[in-house]
């Protein structure tokens, strides 16, 4: 089988998690500071707070800006669905806007159109490795004075105009799941460049306090990075670069072999973009039957995320499952996301493109 994406682990982090086993050090500690140190410069921000995951760091965000029920927060139809749950759990209501289907991205030109008194930020989320429009986004925020969240789960390395995404709005969301462009199995990133917002994620994912003794200035929780994770993270963090390269590399090669089949598209990288290749994507008429046949011949692939409004866990709610949003219908139905292992072979990527070629063909 080759697999759709699988993490790229071998002695370095090893090396790395040896330490943490023998100093039997083990929550957070060192090594955290220093893979949050790493992160604050890779994204040229001035903090950087690790949490157990990038869903908590969303909710974080949303409770320290003091959004919560009544409020309204605009969003992507298209998305993992943590985006969207985080906004719920937070109190307040998702309000979701089509996606430009060439990108994958939030349509900017529709997001004015859903803003009303009850609007309180933008959740603009950066798809597959390619950022938002950030200058119209940041235009929008500013003319209607709200903040703005941006979920880079997927995004981590990514430039908008050579500024890394995350560091636009009031926070930068990241997750290191283990299927991201770097992992530490579990784990999340919140960024501001704003010292007080800081000061109130580090109390509120530490139940509510500073340090580690008992005197609790604040309600919080337990959103708490461990230092095995900050091991793996560490080594990831060393081989960015190299993630990066193979990434562009990958789809290169998958443009080279399929680019001139008529019934294949790929996404469009905007001009202000930098992007980092998390997955190759490619739109055909009908992803699910291609998935089908390619895992025949032992070829993982995977689907889009499934349309937010079609989720049968929002049927009860018809602020959601109500709506219409075309784009990300048509995206979902013919999208699919070819193996992107930094691990994977050019030969084992020209095995995946003469596949769908037969496959083509033989329709």
């Amino acid at each position: 089988m080759i697999p759709q994406i699988e993490p790229w682990i071998d002695d370095e982090e090893l090396k790395e998690i040896t330490e943490v086993i023998k100093s039997t050090w083990i929550t957070e500690a060192s090594k955290t500071k220093k893979f949050e140190n790493m992160f604050k410069e890779l994204a040229g921000v001035k903090y950087a707070r690790a949490f157990s995951n990038g869903t908590v760091t969303l909710f974080t965000a949303l409770k320290i800006l003091g959004i919560g029920e009544g409020d309204e927060v605009i969003t992507t139809a298209f998305t993992f669905i943590a985006s969207i749950n985080s906004i719920i759990f937070s109190g307040a209501k998702p309000v979701l806007v089509d996606i430009d289907k060439k990108t994958f991205n939030i349509d900017y030109e529709k997001i004015e159109e859903k803003i009303t008194k009850k609007t309180k930020a933008i959740m603009p989320v950066h798809m597959y490795g390619q950022s938002c429009d950030m200058d119209k986004i940041m235009e929008i925020a500013k003319k209607h004075n709200l903040f703005v969240i941006e979920d880079a789960a997927q995004a981590v390395g990514v430039r908008f105009n050579e500024k890394h995404v995350g560091t636009f709005g009031e926070f930068g969301s990241f997750s290191f799941y283990g299927n991201k462009i770097i992992t530490t199995g579990e784990g999340g990133m919140l960024i501001t460049n704003n010292e007080k917002l800081d000061e109130k994620a580090l109390r509120f994912k530490n139940h509510g306090r500073r340090g580690k003794g008992f005197v609790h200035d604040e309600i919080g929780f337990n959103f708490n990075f461990t230092e095995m994770q900050a091991a793996i993270g560490i080594a990831q963090m060393k081989k960015l670069n190299r993630i990066i390269e193979r990434k562009k590399k990958i789809r290169e090669i998958y443009m080279e072999h399929l680019s001139e089949i008529e019934n294949i598209e790929f996404s469009f990288i905007g001009p202000k973009c930098s992007p980092v290749h998390w997955f190759t994507n490619i739109l055909v008429e009908d992803a699910e039957k291609l998935e089908e046949e390619l895992k025949k011949r032992e070829i993982q692939t995977r689907r889009f995320f499934y349309p937010i409004h079609k989720q049968e866990c929002y049927k009860n709610m018809p602020e959601i499952s109500q709506k219409e949003f075309p784009n990300t219908e048509y995206v979902y139905k013919c999208g699919l996301s070819l193996p992107s292992s930094v691990t994977l072979k050019d030969s084992e990527i020209k095995e995946v493109c003469d596949a769908i070629k037969e496959i083509i063909k033989n329709e």
